[in-house]
């Protein structure tokens, strides 16, 4: 396997997404793998594969995902094709969630972690704009935003996203790739 998994992480509302984005638009020569989620397709935020609880879990059995896991009650997929894109020797960027990450060291060669931080207040800011939960899930969601990554991950580099966001994107690429710096 030739090909680099990036897995961005970090508390909800930190800006993954937008950075994933931002990091394609600079550099088109990484892409971005969109999540299968069993959210209603008209829930908002990231580009997303929408899917009932019945088709993921058929998904599921058929061996259609990477790697999958639930959170905030919902359940999460990548499609099994990024391990054809890392064979093929793409750079992949993948929205992860902090609890999967030891299985998808163990799963990809050389998988790097960008861990996204942002301030509590930004936070608190970012979530209640979008508008997906009320005051007391975005307060569940700031209570979760230090969980700490799993020991032993080779390749972490934390980036602070409470500040300029072509600032954020920089230092992630430049974290990707030291020597265009």
């Amino acid at each position: 396997m030739s090909g680099r998994m990036i897995a961005v992480v970090g508390a909800s509302g930190v800006g993954k997404d937008s950075v994933m984005a931002g990091m394609v638009a600079a550099d088109p020569s990484l892409r971005m793998v969109r999540r299968v989620i069993t959210r209603a397709a008209d829930a908002g935020g990231e580009d997303f594969t929408p899917a009932s609880l019945e088709e993921f879990e058929d998904i599921v059995a058929q061996g259609g995902f990477w790697l999958h896991w639930a959170a905030h009650g919902l359940r999460y997929g990548i499609p099994v094709a990024v391990g054809d894109e890392l064979h093929a020797g793409g750079w992949v960027l993948v929205n992860l969630s902090r609890g999967v990450l030891a299985e998808a060291q163990a799963l990809t060669k050389g998988l790097v972690v960008l861990e996204l931080t942002a301030s509590a207040d930004v936070l608190a800011e970012r979530l209640s704009a979008r508008g997906r939960e009320t005051k007391a899930g975005v307060a569940a969601r700031l209570k979760r935003a230090d969980f700490a990554l799993p020991a032993g991950l080779h390749q972490v580099h934390r980036i602070d996203n409470s500040g300029p966001f072509d600032q954020t994107v920089a230092a992630a690429l430049t974290r990707l790739h030291p020597e265009r710096a």
